[in-house]
């Protein structure tokens, strides 16, 4: 009989942490996101630090109902010292288009509102590539739908960790840029 009740009881308790680690997960949409180039295609000079070096627009697929804010975390993961961030953007209000050239400042009103942080140029806004000559590096666009608006100043780590219990949707696109060898 004690060794019936002690299963039932063991059968009981993984039950209930199943259930409780089946309720913290959050679904995560897939978005498709697209831009003036081609998923793994060459990013124009215009979007880096050997021309214009503004933003590129990003447009979403879709997004879900309940998203409360989006966050861009756009980092070059072939740099020297390793992933270096060239990109972070936080409260974007709900849209399916983020448009080119936003205005490098840490609270921006127009074209869309977001507030923004610094990159590893130690400036705030969007920074283009500028990798060393040599070959191609990839750079991630990572866009993510929170069910949350964010308090607070950020830079990419702490804004990850921020972020980390409140993706409900998530999509990215990867460019290439390379400068030519002198």
């Amino acid at each position: 009989m004690k060794s019936k009740i002690m299963f039932a009881s063991i059968i009981i308790f993984l039950v209930t942490i199943t259930l409780g680690c089946m309720e913290k997960e959050k679904p995560s949409k897939e978005i498709l996101v697209n831009t003036v180039f081609e998923p793994f295609g060459y990013i124009p000079k215009k979007y880096t630090c050997d021309a214009d070096d503004v933003s590129p627009p990003l447009i979403l697929s879709e997004i879900p109902n309940s998203t409360k804010s989006l966050v861009i975390i756009c980092e070059d993961i072939d740099a020297p010292g390793g992933k270096f961030i060239h990109w972070i953007a936080w409260n974007i209000e709900p849209t399916l288009e983020i448009p080119e050239n936003i205005p490098k400042k840490d609270i921006v009103y127009f074209p869309i509102k977001m507030n923004q942080g610094k990159n590893d140029f130690g400036k705030i806004g969007y920074n283009g590539p500028c990798p060393p000559p040599g070959k191609p590096h990839r750079y991630i666009f990572n866009i993510y739908a929170l069910d949350i608006k964010l308090e607070g100043r950020f830079d990419e780590s702490s804004l990850r960790r921020a972020i980390e219990n409140h993706i409900i949707g998530y999509g990215k696109i990867v460019g290439l840029y390379c400068r030519e060898v002198s």
